[in-house]
């Protein structure tokens, strides 16, 4: 059976959090202290309120000796200067808070930081308890794998798709994964390129995999065909495409 890779499966657990009402201080110290950017505020029951970033302490600094004068000028200062006010998490967090769940994939998660415009997740439950944080840092790490661990993964990519890597030549050299023999059918090597391309860790796949049977060009289909996928034709082009992080 493939991996599916989830948030659970890359999030960091173990989690400082601060209450309502923590002091600037005592939220700058656990900041530096524990060399991370944020810390979630949750509520007594462990439900997430709202998230203190370093942005969010700075903006007592920015907005210190700025006194606008011009009415506009008061209106596009004013959130700014609110959390500038605040003396405990309360006043200083960020709210709402995106948050994802933990079964959600990682590609899922790095799409929705993207779009978010964040660095980091809570990971909640269906009742918003904190159970985690998943981190930019936390899906690049996913990339940092050496060859020799993707090279398992992808074996054991291609195991659960029922194709016999003895069949195969597979290399990987530096996050490149080449592809190389014959399979069955066209679509089993259309499977197989794109879930190996999608195994974390895998930069690019070089596709060189031919197959013996077209069985996407209606019912018969065409017997002995010597291509490779996506061409039709002996011998394969590299992928550009950046993948997705899940498999």
């Amino acid at each position: 059976m493939i991996k599916q890779w989830r948030v659970r499966d890359v999030m960091t657990r173990d989690v400082v959090t601060v209450a309502p009402e923590t002091g600037y201080h005592q939220i700058a110290d656990l900041l530096v202290r524990h060399s991370i950017s944020a810390v979630p505020v949750v509520d007594p029951e462990g439900r997430v309120l709202g998230l203190v970033s370093e942005a969010d302490l700075l903006a007592k600094l920015e907005y210190s000796d700025r006194e606008p004068y011009h009415p506009l000028a008061v209106r596009r200062l004013g959130a700014g200067r609110g959390r500038a006010a605040g003396e405990n998490a309360a006043g200083l967090m960020s709210y709402p808070v995106v948050t994802i769940s933990a079964d959600a994939s990682v590609t899922g998660a790095a799409r929705l930081i993207d779009a978010a415009g964040v660095k980091r997740l809570p990971v909640v439950d269906e009742r918003r308890h904190l159970l985690g944080i998943v981190s930019r840092r936390d899906l690049v790490r996913l990339y940092a794998r050496g060859d020799e661990e993707i090279l398992a993964a992808v074996l054991d990519v291609l195991t659960g798709l029922r194709v016999d890597p003895a069949d195969l030549h597979v290399r990987v050299d530096d996050g490149v994964v080449s592809l190389a023999g014959r399979v069955d059918r066209r679509s089993t090597a259309a499977m197989a390129v794109g879930f190996v391309r999608s195994t974390p860790g895998v930069v690019d796949v070089i596709d060189e995999l031919t197959y013996r049977y077209d069985d996407t060009v209606g019912p018969g289909g065409t017997d002995d065909t010597v291509g490779t996928f996506g061409t039709g034709q002996t011998g394969g082009g590299r992928s550009r495409t950046f993948p997705d992080i899940v498999v």
